[in-house]
């Protein structure tokens, strides 16, 4: 599922999060920016929770549809042309 928003140009707010102390070190040694990587891991986040939310409320709808299909094909299987 896409990502709404426009993180990557939006306004930034100064945010304390608690990391591992080796991972920020073995990050700095590696000059990964902590900043970019953790909001990169966050828009993830964000993107799977609302597609977690998206698949429970459209669940009901999503299965009656389904057994629909089985019970009577495909409503325009007979027009195929393939």
């Amino acid at each position: 599922m896409a990502v709404t928003g426009n993180y990557a140009t939006g306004p930034k707010k100064a945010t304390n999060v608690s990391l591992s102390e080796d991972l920020v070190r073995e990050a700095r040694q590696l000059r990964v920016n902590v900043s970019q990587a953790a909001e990169a891991g966050l828009v993830r986040a964000v993107a799977e929770q609302r597609a977690e939310r998206w698949r429970q409320q459209n669940r009901e709808a999503i299965e009656s549809s389904n057994a629909f299909v089985d019970a009577h094909g495909l409503p325009l299987a007979g027009h195929a042309m393939f």
